[in-house]
């Protein structure tokens, strides 16, 4: 037996806790780790200075190489390229910048082949501006086929009205944190016709040029005729377009959805009651049309999501305190701050990371899985400021790779790319976004092996750190991130107990946040891993019944540890980590 040394209530929450998925999830998400891509980044095959789909294709012999399990994309569909593809215009092509349809089933044949999974980004929330569904929704009047796919109203006060127009100009990244309204040329003014408007506002859901597809409203206002109960005609339309949208990827051999802000559809829905009853919904329709398919949900409450029918739900920093402490600490101005857990100074704390991951993984377990993730397009990569060198990746990358869940491994995160600051807001990245965006940096060659554009041309710079921080520099170095990586990977994989859905116990105090010490368990057999981000070399002793030795598995740095009377003694060199394998 472990004996636990942690705050009480993480403690009964973690007793004999272990994730299982439920009966609709497939097997191989049990032991899946993916990685993710942002399309218009990683290769470019047309030497137009824009990543594409064949370019993906090109590389999946390197991704394999990975042992990864499945590719998550960003959008490709057609797009506004307002909000990095998040702005959408026709969900059935895919955007000429990355190739056609036909594109799609030869990297899914080509990722079948290598045994990869490819899920895609589905946008339910929204649309862009420029759809055929809007302008024909704001257009054609009360009985057309899309008026009741959006939410349009012209019962705004005039000071209201001249205020949203004022502060909504497209162009200005910040109106996505103003009000939900915005004016439009395409909607007309008018009086309820049959009981339906059209007006002068429509209802965004992030941008202004991305207006909210309607799923209806959870309680409707009766004075407020634009709020549709969720069973009226227009957003059970809308629900079937989604299921059709999921459909045709599907045929085409896609394996599952990254679904962007899965929890914003239904509107006036504090509870989420209604959303995860529509998510239900969808599930059951997945289930009896296309059993075995994926669904992950970008909601930050795995709690909510999972039950309502998602695979998998990331853990969301701005949502996740915990998460947030661990990865980027408490300050509001720097993304990666002094007391972050995983930076070098040694000031941080894992706390509420564990009360709160243990919290959540208890109300989840028998449904699905929690995801981490080492960056993503949104959050900044993990060669960030205060977190900058091998050893400090490595030490991130043993926690990610050990905790029960999802890893998802952001595109050159396992090379070391470095989250670049200054750099220009490129299709509505602004600067804190375009640093985890940069092209994968794959050799020596012009723009990193990345495309045969002129630099000036490309989607953004490339920084390779004098050559160092390439695919071609990492393949020949055996202790670089890159190789390390892999044989994380290849650990997670041989060791169910390291897998998605092995126990999971603290066994040093949190109060003594350095080293941290976590057992995981399944199948009879157990690992201990220890932690020290910090740079200096620290020592803990721990209590655990049974083990009789330990055996070193993978070692980032300095670290040993020995069984004596007192029980084990773990003593980590500064910036270290280590997994040993128990022997019971």
């Amino acid at each position: 037996m472990i004996s636990r040394i942690m705050t009480a209530a993480a403690s009964a929450v973690l007793m004999g806790a272990a994730v299982s998925a439920h009966n609709t999830t497939p097997e191989w998400i049990k032991d899946a780790v993916f990685y993710d891509i942002y399309p218009s980044s990683f290769m470019d095959s047309d030497g137009n200075g824009i990543g594409d789909l064949p370019g993906i294709i090109s590389r999946l012999d390197y991704v394999k190489s990975l042992g990864v399990d499945a590719i998550w994309m960003n959008p490709i569909f057609k797009s506004g390229w307002f909000d990095g593809g998040y702005d959408i215009i026709d969900y059935y092509t895919v955007d000429p910048r990355f190739g056609n349809n036909g594109d799609v089933k030869r990297l899914v044949e080509e990722a079948h082949k290598r045994g990869l999974k490819v899920c895609l980004d589905l946008v339910p929330g929204h649309t862009s501006s420029q759809a055929e569904w809007f302008r024909k929704g704001a257009t054609e009047g009360p009985d057309g086929r899309y008026a009741d796919y959006y939410i349009f109203t012209d019962q705004i006060s005039p000071k209201d009205s001249a205020d949203i127009i004022k502060r909504h100009a497209l162009e200005d990244p910040d109106s996505s944190k103003l009000g939900p309204w915005v004016p439009t040329d395409e909607a007309q003014p008018g009086n309820p016709v049959n009981g339906k408007y059209r007006g002068n506002f429509y209802r965004k859901n992030y941008y202004p040029c991305q207006p909210a597809l309607n799923f209806g409203y959870a309680n409707p206002d009766p004075s407020k005729p634009w709020e549709l109960p969720v069973d009226a005609p227009g957003p059970k339309a809308v629900r079937r377009e989604m299921k059709n949208i999921m459909a045709y990827w599907f045929d085409m051999g896609v394996d599952g959805f990254r679904v962007d802000m899965a929890s914003s559809l239904v509107k006036n829905d504090k509870d989420k009651k209604e959303t995860i009853k529509l998510w239900k919904e969808m599930r059951e329709w997945l289930d009896r049309e296309y059993p075995g398919k994926v669904l992950i949900s970008e909601w930050g409450e795995p709690g909510q999501a999972l039950p309502a029918g998602f695979d998998v739900d990331f853990l969301l920093i701005h949502r996740s305190p915990g998460f947030k402490q661990v990865t980027r600490g408490s300050s509001k101005t720097k993304s990666v701050a002094d007391d972050a857990y995983f930076v070098k100074d040694g000031k941080g704390a894992f706390d509420i990371f564990l009360k709160e991951y243990s919290e959540k993984l208890d109300k989840s377990k028998d449904f699905g899985f929690i995801s981490l993730f080492s960056a993503n397009h949104d959050i900044n990569r993990l060669n960030s400021e205060g977190r900058d060198t091998p050893a400090e990746i490595k030490t991130f990358m043993t926690f990610l790779l050990t905790m029960p869940c999802v890893p998802f491994i952001h595109y050159g995160d396992e090379i070391m790319m470095r989250n670049v600051k200054g750099l220009p807001s490129v299709e509505g990245s602004r600067e804190e976004r375009s640093g985890t965006r940069t092209p994968m940096q794959w050799d020596n060659s012009t723009n990193a092996g990345f495309s045969s554009a002129p630099s000036e041309k490309l989607y953004l710079p490339v920084f390779t750190d004098n050559g160092k921080l390439t695919v071609e520099a990492q393949e020949k170095d055996p202790n670089s991130v890159l190789n390390f990586t892999r044989r994380m990977i290849q650990v997670r994989h041989d060791n169910p107990a390291l897998a998605n859905d092995g126990d999971w116990t603290t066994i040093s105090d949190p109060d003594k946040p350095y080293p941290w010490v976590y057992s995981r368990s399944a199948n009879g057999e157990t690992f201990i891993v220890a932690l020290n981000p910090g740079k200096s070399k620290v020592s803990t002793t721990v209590n655990i019944d049974g083990v009789k030795g330990l055996t070193p598995v993978i070692v980032n740095g300095n670290a040993n540890a020995k069984i004596g009377r007192k029980g084990i003694t773990l003593n980590l060199g500064g910036i270290s980590s280590a997994i040993f394998k128990a022997e019971l």
